[in-house]
Parts: structure tokens; C-alpha cells; sequence
């Protein structure tokens, strides 16, 4: 019988030497371009001078304190405009639906620019009647006053249709009791109304994080502007604005952890939706 070669090792893949590998100058430039460009990105997000990462975590966290701020000041607004549209008079109920409509109807870009610049010059203006020096309005409280200002429209519809979604009896039963108007708003609206408004303020409030970006275009530092500044100068743009788009995200998905978990406290005792079905 003639010798068969043997053909055990035919059929695998041709391995690369790296002599082979040391003499191919294209995947050796190919792998120096991705290591200087890695090396490259993680220079410029280090949060240490020449890295602009501080910068960003500093925008971040001035969004946060705006966003936080709008949010409360909505929640303030919110209760007494729902509250006033539900039990105030014909007067009271008018005066609201114009606020929250043209609130809702005008762009918040817009909004935000006739509240940041014409508010301050009239409230400049009425010091200056009355004998007082103009002021400086920090940048923070107007940025707060004109986003909580925005939020409180939304912020009264979502609370006035989670009062309507209060069994009527709980609210006739409060009062056959005899509670005044602030306990019954204390230990009965508010607990009650919380689980169905949740959902609403909850969307409110990721809404408040990203509107914090439209300050940039009055010179408020946050964020979006941090983050401009920084492309501006390394003309890195994909780079920084890919990392303030993941800075958005990771506060998102923590706003929802957090969220979540006060959603659970309020349904305390309330049957789950598994159990419904």
C-alpha cells in the first residue's frame, strides 16, 4: 500500500507569525493609531488638568441642583394650581388655565428666554422705582425660577387628574369626620393621590434634567455648555458630547432606580398588579 501523506494539520487556519506580523508595517500602524487614540480619550475625559472630565462632572452637577430645584418649585406650583383649578373660584380656575396653557402651548426655549431676560429687567426695574440699586440675579435661581416656573404647569395637570382618580368616598368620608381643609389635604389627598402621580412627576422630573441643557443658550454653566467649551477647545466634539450623552443616561437610569423605589413606598398596602391579574 503507497504512503498517504498526512493531512491532520491541511485543514486548520494558517496561524501568522509574528515575524510575519513584525514585518506587516499596516497592522502594526493600525494598532499604534488605537492605542494613541485610547490613550488620546482617556487624557482628555481625566478628571485632572489637562482632562476636562472635572469639567463635566462640574456641569453635571449644576444640571442636578438646577433640575432638583425646578422640580420642587414645580411641586410647589403644581399643588396650589391644581388645588385652585379644582376648589378655587371662577376667577382662580380662569387665571390658571391661561397660565397653563400658554405655558404648554409656547416653546420652552422661548419661555425660556422671555422669563430669564425680560424677568430679570422687570424685576430690575421695579427695584430702580422704588429707590433700591439694581442686583445681579445669580444664574442658579433664575435658571430654577424659570424651569420651576415651566414644570408647575405640567406639574398642576398631573396632580389635578391624580386628585380626580381619588375614590370620591375616601374625600366624603374625611370630611363627615370633620377634618379641616389642611388636614384632609394632609393625611388623605396627598396620600392617596401620590401613587397615581408618581408616573407623571416622575417623567417631569427627567424631563427637568434634560431642559437643563437649554440654559446654555443664556450663559447659565451646566452641562451642555461645560461640554461645548470643552469640544470647543480640544475639537474632540464626538468625544465629549458621546460622554455627556452617557452622563444624561447614567442620571436617568439612577433617577428610575430611585423613582421606583419611592413608587413601591407609596403603594404600601395597595394590592400589586400581579395580584390583580
Amino acid at each position: 500500500m503507497p504512503h498517504l501523506p498526512d493531512l491532520s494539520q491541511a485543514c486548520l487556519p494558517p496561524t501568522q507569525p509574528s515575524a510575519v506580523r513584525a514585518n506587516n508595517p499596516g497592522a502594526t500602524l493600525i494598532d499604534a493609531l488605537l492605542s494613541a487614540s485610547a490613550a488620546g480619550i482617556i487624557e482628555l475625559l481625566s478628571p485632572y488638568p489637562p482632562g476636562w472630565g472635572g469639567t463635566l462632572l462640574v456641569g453635571l452637577l449644576h444640571s442636578i441642583e438646577i433640575a432638583l430645584g425646578a422640580t420642587c418649585l414645580g411641586l410647589l406650583i403644581g399643588t396650589g394650581g391644581a388645588y385652585g383649578k379644582l376648589y378655587g373660584g371662577p376667577v382662580v380656575r380662569d387665571l390658571l388655565a391661561v397660565y397653563t396653557t400658554i405655558v404648554r402651548a409656547v416653546p420652552e426655549l422661548v419661555l425660556i428666554l422671555l422669563l430669564y431676560y425680560a424677568g430679570t429687567d422687570l424685576i430690575n426695574q421695579a427695584l430702580t422705582a422704588m429707590g433700591y440699586q439694581r442686583v445681579d440675579i445669580s444664574g442658579l435661581a433664575a435658571g430654577i425660577a424659570v424651569l420651576g416656573f415651566v414644570q408647575g404647569a405640567y406639574s398642576t395637570e398631573v396632580i389635578r387628574g391624580a386628585i380626580l382618580a381619588i375614590p370620591q368616598g375616601q374625600i366624603e368620608a374625611a370630611r363627615a369626620y370633620g377634618m379641616s381643609p389642611g388636614l384632609l389635604l394632609r393625611r388623605i389627598t396627598l396620600p392617596a393621590m401620590l401613587p397615581f402621580a408618581i408616573p407623571g412627576l416622575a417623567n417631569l422630573w427627567l424631563i427637568a434634567t434634560k431642559d437643563t441643557a437649554l440654559l446654555a443658550v443664556v450663559g447659565f454653566y451646566e452641562l451642555a455648555l461645560a461640554t461645548r467649551q470643552a469640544a470647543g477647545v480640544t475639537k474632540a466634539y464626538f468625544t465629549f458630547f458621546f460622554a455627556a450623552g452617557v452622563l444624561y443616561l447614567l442620571l436617568s437610569l439612577f433617577s428610575n432606580l430611585i423613582i421606583g423605589r419611592i413608587e413601591a413606598w407609596s403603594r404600601r398596602g395597595m394590592p400589586s398588579l400581579k395580584e390583580a391579574r
